[in-house]
């Protein structure tokens, strides 16, 4: 039996930012939090953000590339100090991540959020009374605006993930005259974060047909308009499109996602280098497609369908390759700065990620390691 539900309250279309108010208002929320990084700031985004609120709204803008613990805790004594009720996340994942993680703190019990990861048993002590959740995308990637998940680099130096229907926003406001400016090497980075979500949750074997479809709906936008994107930050019919793609990644990964993110998650966790998570998406798809092949069988002629290549194993592992060569992004992971020495680490991490156990094919550590040999070189 398959138990299939969707998803969460969206406003989108250019224009979507001056809704805020009226949104807010709806959901009871007087005071929210605004968690975003200093490179929207530095954008002028927090700025139209506030304005368009029409109240009061403390900042808090020290999210880091990966969200970490602590970053969190700095931002739930903002919330607390201020009296906050309710939070606005506003930026790529990270802030959206953040945002999530200071929404469940603010009413839930605990000095960690250790007790609510998913692989510590945390799906079950996550209640339904987080604090209300605006996330306002910047990026065309994540799709966190409308996921079920916050990744969050613990105390401990682990990557985890916060996994809950209770944590998705209470209103996705995906405006893409946001991401306008946005510069040619995050667009690209972000748009393979979209694409490496839709191809994953379509490969997972888990049973959700509105899911998949979804997926190949978000994948040809995406595949049809990164490029255009990239090469254009202003044109409007390709952001809207990639905003489009990205919302609906995260909607279908509600599905699973496989060995792609159960390799990027603990790279990720690196203090340094800080590596951006689309990119090693980017990285890893062709080397896990092709570990995958024996188990998803007619998917690839699907998906070379929809993004109009071959549709074999290398027809489509080929294809993606060329786009990130197209778009500039890095050749491999040591390009990136990833040290060789800690592969064997990662590959001993991977199994442990909560997106391992929804890969098509089962995954040894060998095997991670194969594939972190394939992206590195």
């Amino acid at each position: 039996m398959a138990l299939i539900t969707y998803l969460t309250r969206i406003q989108f279309d250019f224009g979507a930012l001056k809704l805020l108010p009226a949104e807010l208002d709806l959901l009871g929320v007087k005071k929210p939090l605004l968690c975003t990084d200093k490179g929207v700031v530095a954008a002028g985004l927090v700025q139209r953000v506030r304005e368009a609120a029409g109240r009061a709204m403390p900042v808090y803008d020290g999210t880091p590339a990966n969200p970490t613990e602590a970053a969190a805790r700095d931002a739930l004594r903002i919330y607390q100090a201020e009296g906050c009720d309710g939070i606005v996340a506003l930026g790529g994942g990270s802030a959206m991540d953040l945002g999530k993680a200071v929404a469940l703190w603010a009413t839930h019990a605990g000095d960690s959020l250790k007790p609510y990861m998913l692989i510590e048993g945390g799906l079950a002590r996550i209640k339904p009374n987080v604090a209300p959740l605006v996330a306002i995308p910047t990026t065309a990637g994540t799709g966190s605006e409308v996921g079920r998940g916050a990744l969050i680099i613990l105390d401990d130096g682990r990557k985890l993930g916060l996994i809950s229907p209770h944590i998705i926003p209470k209103l996705a406001l995906c405006d893409p005259e946001l991401t306008l400016d946005l510069p040619p090497g995050i667009t690209a980075g972000t748009g393979l974060d979209a694409i490496a979500h839709c191809i994953e949750t379509y490969l997972s074997p888990q049973i959700n047909p509105p899911a998949d479809a979804i997926a190949l709906d978000g994948l040809g936008r995406a595949w049809g308009n990164l490029e255009r994107a990239v090469q254009d930050g202003h044109d409007r019919e390709a952001r809207w499109q990639m905003m489009m793609a990205a919302m609906e990644g995260a909607m279908a990964f509600q599905k699973g996602l496989g060995a792609v993110h159960a390799l990027s998650h603990p790279l990720g966790a690196l203090p340094q280098p800080s590596l951006h998570h689309g990119t090693l998406n980017a990285l890893f798809l062709p080397p896990v497609i092709r570990f995958n092949a024996p188990a998803i069988g007619g998917k690839l002629k699907e998906l070379g369908r929809v993004m109009g290549v071959d549709g074999t194993t290398e027809g489509v592992a080929q294809a993606i390759e060329a786009l990130n060569r197209r778009l500039g992004l890095p050749a491999n992971l040591k390009a990136m700065g990833v040290p060789a020495a800690i592969l064997d680490k990662v590959a001993e991490d991977a199994p442990k990620d909560h997106s391992h156990n929804s890969n098509p094919r089962p995954a040894t550590v060998a095997d991670y390691r194969a594939m972190l040999d394939e992206a590195y070189a």
